[in-house]
């Protein structure tokens, strides 16, 4: 039967809006904001990721111009999202948040579709107008939203991502983890065959106690020995006493059923100490305000147990919020009982395992950990820069103008007393008088302690260090290192002015290690790379500077200790002649360092600060090197083969290559 032609028409007009209607999803556009996303996936070096507020909790704001949507974040960061391949376009508006107005922020935007740049800002300061991102991400797989320090270090890097929009038909884009990179050991494993590790050099004032432990790896047993001992000296070097100044040439011997090991080795007897940067443990970036007597036994019994002292690590440092009451037999500063109930005995305990120990003091009545002046009976209470420690009556808040009496002589008696090796002085804003009377005060007891000054910035100390470098043994360069990328960058890159001033026993200190678990209380991995771990080590090793550790070590796996026990990178930092390598030669984000030792040879670091891999080279010209040279990669202790006038090699992003070079001849 026919059917009328309008009804024909009718039913194909139907059918065609009932296709329509049900479409899949995978031919209409749809929109997501990267806000609505999970962002606790991300991955930044200071604060939370946030949605539609700044790092800081703030409304969105660049430019002057508001946002009410998008992601707050601080540099470096990552944001990874899987596009389900279905996404097509992302568009976003991008800047430093006002909220740092005014600032030294830097940063630039990066944008990658299957890890290749698609889009890039360029670098951008605090108070620059947004700028626009559009790009087509059609057929990607994965999304890198990254924010960069701009290679000048992270403070005040607010970054936001604002209107971050993807259009996608199909499966909806959803934020990933980002991914822990491989944690590769370099450094081979010690060989069962004696060596003898550490410095060939070791300085002790006339007529103080010589503490000296023979770091040797290889199978236990191990049979220790001296040739050329001065008098009074013995290999028990804890009761041994040097009466006379002088340099005496020692060889020091280690055997086991496989072998012996020998090592030419000087004892120097003068006014210096601490003749090779000092090696060891700080409990501040492990336990921060918490630090108890348990905790540092557990860390010297830890380094003993990992072997750390077989490779030269020796202090082991107490920090801050030690402190209790001024009294005993000197009236200086006594420990917390709760915390610390025979500081004395944990000092011969820790002696006891051939290792040394540390203290911390200011010369301010309210320390960094809010201790004030060593007294429990204001607890809790607030910086002071008009009130000096050392002068304040019986260790309360007095004014600097109303105290009489110094107390730096009673502290450092009591510190001789107890055993303690180092000081960490924690001065704040410069004082020279109250340095100089701290540094004289440690000389006095008969104790070698080596004289750490904690300075909060380099700013003000610049201009008068070499002062300071005559009164004490190191001196922080820097504000407090942060657990990042930026932060460890921005300070371990910006120590070329400060070579000058280093020599044996005198050091420039650009801040303790963050390599391993940290957490100031709460100790967890590091958020530094593995690569970033490698330049971490690398770069403060041809710094030559203090190497002190923050981490828990009783939590050290085998990549962290393949990082502390390479006595071929070790050897950098503890070479005799003590120089500060330095930046010789190097292009935007690329640089080679150069530190020369004292057998001739040079150390050589490729380090690549930038995003992606690079070639780096390392010219005989710039190195001030002739002729053919033997080229040694120092991690893998292996050698490279002879070059005649460069080496190149690719090194990844925030990677090193560590090098020894020396004539082939």
């Amino acid at each position: 039967m026919n059917k009328p032609a309008g009804c024909s028409k009718f039913i194909a007009w139907s059918l065609l809006v009932a296709a329509f209607l049900f479409l899949p999803a995978l031919s209409r556009a749809e929109t997501v904001s990267i806000s609505s996303l999970d962002l606790t996936l991300a991955r930044q070096d200071y604060g939370k990721t946030t949605p539609n507020l700044s790092v800081n909790g703030k409304p969105l704001s660049i430019g002057a111009t508001p946002f009410s949507d998008g992601v707050g974040t601080h540099a470096s960061s990552l944001i990874l999202i899987d596009l389900k391949k279905s996404a097509t376009r992302f568009t976003a508006s991008v800047g430093v948040d006002d909220e740092v107005k005014n600032s030294a922020a830097s940063v630039e935007f990066q944008v990658k579709a299957d890890d290749k740049i698609v889009w890039k800002s360029g670098v951008m300061k605090a108070g620059d107008a947004a700028k626009k991102v559009d790009v087509d991400v059609g057929g990607a797989g994965i999304l890198s939203l990254v924010v960069t320090a701009a290679g000048d270090g992270i403070n005040y890097d607010h970054a936001d991502w604002a209107e971050a929009v993807l259009e996608y038909s199909g499966a909806k884009p959803e934020t990933i983890q980002v991914p822990a990179p491989p944690r590769i050991v370099l450094t081979p494993k010690a060989g069962p065959a004696p060596r003898i590790n550490d410095a060939s050099v070791f300085g002790v004032r006339p007529g103080n106690p010589f503490l000296y432990s023979i770091p040797a790896t290889g199978t236990r047993p191990m049979a220790f020995a001296a040739d050329g001992l001065p008098a009074g000296l013995s290999l028990d070097a804890a009761t041994g006493v040097l009466k006379d100044k002088g340099e005496f040439a020692v060889v020091l011997h280690a055997k086991n059923s496989l072998g012996e090991a020998g090592k030419k080795f000087r004892i120097v007897v003068g006014d210096e100490i601490g003749l090779t940067p000092p090696m060891g443990w700080n409990s501040w970036n492990c336990w921060g305000g918490h630090v108890t007597q348990e905790k540092v036994m557990s860390s010297a019994r830890a380094m003993v147990a990992a072997g750390l002292d077989q490779h030269g690590w020796t202090y082991i440092n107490i920090d801050d919020t030690w402190q209790g009451e001024r009294g005993g037999a000197f009236n200086g500063i006594q420990p917390d009982p709760k915390r610390f109930a025979d500081i004395k005995g944990l000092c011969d305990a820790v002696h006891g395992m051939g290792l040394k120990v540390g203290i911390y003091s200011t010369p301010w009545t309210v320390s960094y950990g809010h201790r004030l002046g060593g007294s429990s009976n204001n607890p809790g209470g607030k910086w002071d820069a008009g009130v000096n420690l050392h002068t304040a009556v019986n260790h309360r808040i007095y004014p600097y103008s109303v105290g009489t009496t110094h107390f730096a002589k009673n502290d450092a008696q009591q510190w001789a007393a107890w055993g303690f090796d180092y000081l960490k002085y924690d001065w704040g804003p410069v004082d020279i008088e109250n340095t100089r009377e701290m540094g004289d005060s440690l000389r006095a007891p008969g104790r070698d302690i080596f004289y750490s000054l904690s300075n909060n910035g380099a700013g003000n100390i610049f201009s008068i260090i070499t002062g300071l470098s005559g009164l004490a043994n190191a001196w922080r360069t820097t504000n407090d290192i942060g657990e990042s990328w930026g932060s460890m960058e921005s300070i371990g890159f910006n120590e070329n002015p400060w070579a000058p001033f280093q020599r044996p026993g005198h050091y420039n200190d650009p801040d303790m290690l963050i390599v391993g678990n940290i957490g100031w209380g709460n100790p967890h991995p590091t958020k530094l790379t593995p690569d970033e771990q490698y330049t971490h080590i690398s770069l403060w090793c041809i710094l030559g500077a203090p190497l002190l550790l923050g981490c828990d070590l009783a939590a050290l796996d085998d990549f962290t200790l393949g990082l502390l026990t390479n006595d071929e990178v070790l050897e950098i930092d503890q070479d005799p002649l003590c120089k500060q390598g330095i930046k010789v030669s190097g292009k935007g984000s690329l640089d080679v360092y150069e530190k020369p030792m004292e057998d001739g040879s040079v150390a050589v670091g490729l380090f690549n600060r930038g995003a992606g891999e690079a070639t780096i080279t390392a010219t005989w010209a710039d190195l001030k090197l002739t002729g053919k040279q033997i080229v040694r990669d120092l991690w893998r202790q292996k050698d490279l083969g002879v070059y005649s006038d460069k080496f190149e090699a690719p090194v990844a992003s925030h990677g090193v290559v560590l090098l020894g070079i020396k004539p082939a001849n």
